[in-house]
């Protein structure tokens, strides 16, 4: 398994910042900041997801490339 990529580091981040916001949001009653939080945390999902899946293909084509050099 290969190291995280920048769009798995990046979704991370967002879901972080999506929970302290949504937090916050909680916390002092602002419904908006509490929505943006939760979108924000979704964002996150959805853009780690996608590295992971990039990540993978790239883990796939480096052991395809090991295979035929042998």
């Amino acid at each position: 398994m290969g190291a995280p990529n920048s769009d798995e580091m990046e979704g991370k981040y967002e879901q972080a910042k999506g929970s302290v916001k949504e937090g916050f949001g909680r916390l002092t009653g602002d419904e908006e900041m509490e929505a943006e939080g939760t979108a924000d945390k979704l964002k996150g999902d959805v853009q780690e997801g996608w590295g992971g899946a990039k990540r993978k293909v790239g883990d796939a084509l480096e052991d395809v490339g090991d295979a035929i050099k042998r």
